[in-house]
């Protein structure tokens, strides 16, 4: 997180001791600009308006003095209550605001209670959670209106606090109805917040409905990283050429670090990891369609560096919000509810993607508050990050389009995408590997792709569990179905032979082949050590029974 210059520290935030250790224990020392100007204002209980680029920290921003306040609420109220509401445009985001939450309030143990209500759980499930009235209540909007209108939650005597992130999403992702509804189990005098990155009319509009008298803090930050925080690149590159530009930046490590590269459709996130995965090249996908654990789960792996490189899709919804506003509808189609389960799930807005390096825009995004929230995926606190763009002849007015947004942020400086030093006809060994890569991947093979996804999840389902061990038929029938024919990987394509390697990166190619040579010789004598043991008669069940009479 990035310090203000002159600015307090939390311990001098007046925080509880317990707040301050959860703080400590995250490694955070000083506040960042938007959480040492929220803080103060939110712990008076005033309404405030948080309008912060992507990265600043605004989750904490409105997390801790939320749990400050509760303190107080618990100590003021004779019985235990439902006190703090916070809404989220999305599942995972939700999710991730839980674990803020959970990380700051850990010395608290159960004195202090979370429940994320965003999951896909049982109506039961729900309904036992809130029954023992948790203190802070997550939740898109949706599953808020639920819970209220059956009366499993009732906050009407018990709220003190609402706070709704990335509020400029909530009236995109189609949610005005339903944050209309939910405000009428609220109490007539309550703390509001609504924290956004940009200052949208959906954000004023939703200002106005649950707002009054509000401190409005527009910070002055761009709303990306500037100056050489966060460096723009762009290449000019047709559908037949990107695939080569991207094999060959990341196997000849011209990417360095941890990377996200954004396609514009899940088919071509599948079809990218394929890809890839044909020259040794690891990495995992990230969609909407996901199970909301797996995306989590994917995301959490990222984060802890297991995976090095992540393909993420962008929604719909982002690239045409149409899609997604709900009509007059009294009862929504069936249509209408699979898109509102379609925004809730979406990934490409507020995830905490920790330590990227690098952004890549293998598909150029449609609008410029795309490219926005793609990029700032990278250069987050004081951490450097790029951005490099594929561009093609279609997505020339549109790149011109983000330049000129840009070049407004930047100031009197002048702004220009920087080119991208790429030279295909020196790697042209590269471009004919890989035009042979893309091409054996078809639709068929995605599809096989998908599908063997699929059923990894069924074998894994919790909910399925109970039903496959009652039916174990069936479970050996789902196991034992055709095979899946995705496409073949040869292990020789991982390698990069020398006189594919452009003279000046040799000796960075060649640390690199010795030290895969070199894993590879130490699984290689690892599993003759397995296999000698096995195979010794006084190796019994992993005991040396030779030790033993010694």
């Amino acid at each position: 997180m990035d310090e203000p210059e002159n600015g307090l520290n939390f311990h001098e935030l007046e925080l509880d001791d317990r707040l301050l250790r959860d703080i400590a224990r995250l490694g955070w020392t000083s506040p960042t600009l938007v959480q040492e100007k929220a803080i103060p204002f939110l712990m008076e209980g005033k309404d405030v308006l948080i309008r912060a680029r992507t990265g600043s920290g605004k989750t904490a921003a409105f997390a801790i003095p939320i749990i400050q306040n509760v303190l107080r609420y618990k100590r003021e109220a004779e019985v235990r209550a439902t006190t703090v509401l916070v809404m989220a445009p999305s599942q995972d985001l939700c999710h991730q605001i839980a674990k803020v939450f959970a990380s700051l309030t850990y010395s608290f143990g159960p004195f202090l209670r979370i429940v994320d209500l965003s999951s896909k759980e049982q109506k039961g499930t729900h309904r036992h959670l809130l029954a023992e009235r948790p203190d802070i209540v997550i939740s898109t909007p949706a599953r808020l209106r639920t819970v209220l209108a059956d009366g499993t939650l009732n906050v009407r005597d018990s709220l003190r606090c609402v706070t709704i992130d990335e509020a400029d999403l909530m009236f995109t992702f189609g949610f005005e109805k339903d944050l209309q509804e939910v405000l009428k189990h609220f109490p007539p005098v309550h703390q509001s917040v609504l924290c956004s990155a940009t200052l949208e009319e959906d954000v004023l509009k939703l200002k106005q409905l649950i707002l009054h008298n509000p401190v409005i803090l527009k910070l002055e930050e761009p709303h990306l990283a500037v100056g050489s925080q966060l460096k723009h690149y762009q290449i000019n590159a047709e559908e037949a050429d990107k695939a080569a530009i991207l094999y060959t930046a990341l196997k000849l490590k011209l990417i360095q670090g941890k990377c996200i590269i954004f396609v514009k459709s899940v088919n071509r996130c599948y079809r990218l990891k394929l890809f890839l995965e044909q020259f040794g090249i690891r990495s995992c996908i990230l969609n909407s369609e996901l199970p909301i654990k797996i995306r989590c789960h994917t995301v959490n792996q990222f984060n802890q560096g297991v995976y090095d490189t992540i393909i993420a899709s962008d929604e719909q919804m982002t690239d045409n919000p149409k899609l997604v506003k709900k009509k007059n509808a009294k009862k929504p189609t069936a249509k209408e509810l699979l898109q509102q389960t379609e925004a809730e799930s979406n990934v490409s807005r507020g995830i905490d993607f920790q330590c990227v390096s690098c952004v890549v825009n293998f598909d150029f995004p449609s609008d410029i508050n795309s490219y926005i929230h793609r990029a700032g995926r990278t250069a987050r606190g004081k951490n450097n990050g790029s951005v490099l763009s594929f561009v093609s002849a279609e997505e020339q007015e549109m790149k011109t389009r983000v330049e000129e947004f840009l070049q407004t942020l930047a100031g009197d400086a002048e702004f220009t995408m920087s080119n991208f030093n790429f030279n295909l006809d020196e790697v042209e060994a590269f471009r004919y590997r890989s035009k042979d890569a893309w091409r054996a991947i078809t639709k068929f093979s995605i599809r096989e792709a998908r599908i063997k996804e699929l059923k990894m999840e069924m074998f894994n389902s919790e909910k399925l569990k109970s039903f496959f061990e009652e039916n174990p038929r069936d479970f050996q029938t789902l196991r034992h179905d055709r095979p899946l024919h995705t496409v073949h990987v040869q292990e020789h394509m991982g390698d990069i032979p020398e006189y594919l390697v452009p003279p000046a990166l040799k000796p960075m190619v060649d640390i690199m082949n010795a030290k895969r040579k070199q894993k590879m010789l130490e699984r290689h004598v690892t599993a003759k050590k397995r296999r000698t043991k096995a195979d010794d008669p006084l190796m019994v069940n992993g005991i040396d029974y030779k030790q033993i009479n010694m």
